[in-house]
């Protein structure tokens, strides 16, 4: 059973921007199965490439025991259109994807159910701060090249051989389309003109065989982590174009300062013509 968590934190300590850390770790074994550092916040792009060195190091997990995060499950009863008719909710991305790889999530029941993995990670973040000082890391990169020889040590000296001997990872199974099942997905209808939109943008799509549209069909955009956004017919790939994913630091509204309110204000009295008059005289 693989562990997902991330926290976000100020591990470069002041010597540049705050990081989030994401990893998984192997409950049976406590070995850290993936780990990385990212400018954003917690979220599903980032899960998406935890999970993906974790399948291309290890192979695919039988369970994932996560938290009640939104990242996880719909956490809101608010339906779409289309989700009546079929019966259900439709699942968030990230659950999407563990339903594709035949991963089966286990919600914790409680937040001290996390307890073990919680506590292995404050430890990790305190290490990881004595790591990164010495090697004056203070960019991304720099920061994600510390974790990754801290993770071979924290692995060659903490983690025990499992109970039982029996593997808890599968291997991908041939053809199958790895990059497509983590990536974000936006199912589109085709306008007249032959285009769908992303955000702003209006991707034209090109004409299908014997020059025939596309216009009122249903396309799914896949927006992949390796930064190319493909447009998917069925099983039929049309449009592949390259759209990076850009990461940005999580920008926080300044403050809002207050002015303190006066003891005892004075009155403001205006004239008929709506200009400040002298003030009463108390």
């Amino acid at each position: 059973m693989a562990l997902p968590d991330a926290s976000r934190h100020d591990g470069l300590e002041g010597r540049g921007p705050e990081l989030t850390h994401i990893a998984f770790q192997d409950d049976a074994t406590g070995q850290i199965l993936a780990a990385h550092f990212q400018l954003e916040p917690e979220n599903t792009v980032g899960y998406l490439r935890a999970l993906r060195s974790m399948i291309a190091t290890h192979g695919i997990p039988l369970s994932l025991y996560r938290d009640r995060h939104s990242i996880f499950q719909r956490n809101h009863a608010h339906c779409t259109l289309a989700e009546p008719l079929a019966g259900k909710q439709s699942r968030t991305p990230l659950g999407r994807a563990l339903d594709q790889l035949g991963i089966a999530p286990t919600p914790a029941s409680s937040p001290p159910a996390k307890g073990r993995i919680e506590r292995a990670w404050r430890t990790c973040q305190d290490r990881l701060v004595q790591r990164t000082s010495p090697h004056h890391a203070t960019t991304l990169p720099a920061a994600n090249a510390v974790l990754d020889r801290f993770c071979a040590d924290y692995n060659r000296r903490f983690a025990r051989p499992p109970a039982q001997a029996a593997c808890d990872f599968r291997s991908l199974p041939r053809r199958f389309d790895l990059a497509r099942c983590l990536a974000l997905h936006y199912p589109r209808v085709v306008a007249p003109d032959h285009t769908v939109t992303l955000g702003a943008s209006a991707i034209a799509l090109p004409p299908l065989p014997g020059h025939r549209g596309s216009a009122g069909e249903t396309v799914e955009l896949s927006h992949q982590l390796e930064g190319m956004l493909r447009a998917y017919r069925g099983d039929v790939l049309p449009l592949a174009l390259p759209l990076p994913l850009e990461e940005h630091a999580q920008r926080r509204p300044a403050p809002r300062r207050t002015a303190q309110k006066r003891k005892n204000p004075m009155p403001r009295i205006c004239n008929l013509s709506g200009r400040p008059a002298l003030a009463a005289v108390t």
